[in-house]
């Protein structure tokens, strides 16, 4: 029998108010069912924001440095279950387990961080216009934060953005997608080992319209920080707009990889599997295109072709298997769907291009790894996100044509170049419109303690990761202190005739 999965809110794991479940099981094995979780409602969203708010009053009174001593333990536990929670992970979501294993590091790595950072939530002092005043400007808490995030990263995109909401002394209310929602419940069940009060962490599990649009319209909602498609993400801050409430959106990609005319092939192929077909392709960073330079174009892409066909389909959690599902059947029909219009509009297929059959493939939702080649910066193959393992091969004559085809797109978060010549790589850097450019490595491969976004319809300015995401989590406040004795008014009669 599955086992049965709650939600927690205000200290208590607790069943849905609507009594209904809904099944997570795993893309490799269909048969096989991870848990039941409840199919929540507006009532439980209310119920738990209201046991934020409730909390917030407490926790943000607690000093920093001791909030960061909680996430250093978060940290602690998490070293401790590293290989168990990384293994539910890849029955849950599909990953090998290589790459659920750097899952959760970026969560302890994302907690170290953030239990420093409990002691550098810096402020300024500036001088004062005026004698005897002094100035500063102080960092403070928010409110209740909304987080809601995606089940391709289930443990480090929430660490990213629970671990310094938190720290900055806000209080969550979480959502978990819901094809990974055991991974979800596991950290809210760590942050609570860790010393988390009731009411500061609330996990509600469910549907993105159900719960995800109550999360945002709530009125006691005071900052919302979402991972996820650019469509849900533009419906989110239209939302959210009408209370002129904080939000920060981290949406899609269609990251190319350049490779010049003098790049070291043998590297730059290994960039771009590891890039292209990494997490299936089912990464916001995934490299969906590769822009080759003509000189090398025919040397290069063979050498692809042919790498691509010998990288092994199989369960994650099989030490052979080099790429896993789909997350799931609809997913992996909207894969195929994009390379038959590829195909029809004249894209040459060059490998895979169909759902994966063979020993071990039947039950899950696996595709073969996909190539096209002789796309042009028209088709909807080099320009749409498709979020799964389909790789659009683009040929250029010139750097500056590779850049220019590269910014031909709606979204900007990573991009890569393969060159041995620095002026190039420069150029690109200077050049390519991406949050994130990688010189002679692949487009995925972000660091925590590095700020992650992008630009144009990928993100809405605000940054993941490293110092800068503290300032989402914060808000400034400016104090004068004046001890003249005196009434002193800037800025009126404070200028000498």
């Amino acid at each position: 029998m599955a086992k049965k999965f709650q939600n927690y809110i205000d200290g208590r794991w607790i069943d849905s108010k609507s009594g209904r479940t809904f099944e997570n099981r795993n893309p490799a094995n269909w048969d096989e069912v991870i848990g039941t979780f409840p199919l929540s409602t507006k009532e439980d969203v209310n119920e738990a924001v209201k046991a934020a708010k409730k909390a917030f009053d407490s926790w943000r009174l607690v000093p920093a440095p001791k909030r960061g001593d909680v996430m250093r333990k978060v940290g602690d536990i998490l070293t401790a279950r590293k290989e168990e929670i990384a293994r539910q992970m890849t029955r849950e979501m599909g990953k090998v387990v290589l790459e659920t294993r750097g899952d959760v590091q970026e969560g302890i790595d994302t907690a170290y961080y953030a239990s420093s950072e409990g002691r550098r939530l810096f402020g300024h002092t500036v001088p004062s216009e005026l004698p005897n005043k002094f100035n500063m400007a102080i960092r403070v808490p928010i409110g209740v934060a909304a987080i809601i995030t995606p089940w391709n990263f289930p443990m480090a995109i929430p660490t990213w953005k629970i671990f310094p909401a938190l720290l900055c002394g806000n209080t969550v209310v979480f959502k978990a997608a819901s094809d990974t929602p055991a991974t979800a419940t596991t950290l809210v069940e760590i942050l609570l080992e860790a010393g988390v009060p009731p009411g500061v962490i609330n996990i509600v599990h469910g549907g993105g319209t159900e719960v995800g649009i109550a999360m945002v319209e709530h009125p006691d909602v005071d900052l919302v920080s979402f991972t996820g498609s650019t469509s849900v993400g533009k419906k989110i801050s239209e939302i959210a707009s009408k209370s002129l409430k904080r939000v920060s959106l981290e949406l899609g990609g269609k990251n190319a990889q350049i490779v010049m005319d003098d790049a070291n092939l043998d590297l730059a192929l290994e960039g771009v599997l590891w890039g292209a077909f990494g997490t299936t392709g089912q990464r916001c960073t995934a490299t969906s295109r590769l822009i080759v330079h003509e000189k090398v174009y025919d040397k290069f892409v063979p050498m692809v072709a042919g790498s691509a066909k010998k990288l092994r389909l199989g369960d994650g959690l099989k030490d052979n298997t080099d790429v896993g599902p789909c997350i799931n059947e609809k997913q992996r029909e909207t894969v195929d769907e994009y390379v038959k219009i590829g195909v029809r509009e004249g894209a040459k297929l060059l490998t895979g291009g169909k759902a994966a059959s063979g020993d071990g493939l039947s039950k899950g939702w696996f595709y073969e790894l996909t190539i096209l080649g002789d796309v042009t910066r028209t088709m909807r193959v080099a320009r749409e996100e498709i979020f799964g393992p389909v790789l659009s091969v683009i040929k250029v004559k010139t750097l500056e044509e590779a850049i220019d085809v590269c910014n031909d797109t709606m979204y900007g978060l990573s991009s890569s170049v393969y060159t041995q010549n620095i002026n190039n790589a420069y150029q690109a850097i200077r050049d390519i419109k991406a949050g994130i450019t990688y010189i002679n490595s692949p487009t995925i491969g972000a660091e925590a303690h590095m700020p992650f976004g992008g630009v144009k319809e990928t993100g809405n300015g605000h940054r993941e990761g490293g110092w800068t995401v503290y300032d989402f989590f914060t808000e400034w406040k400016t104090v004068y202190v004046d001890y003249s004795g005196k009434l002193q008014r800037a800025q009126i009669d404070n200028v000498e005739k």
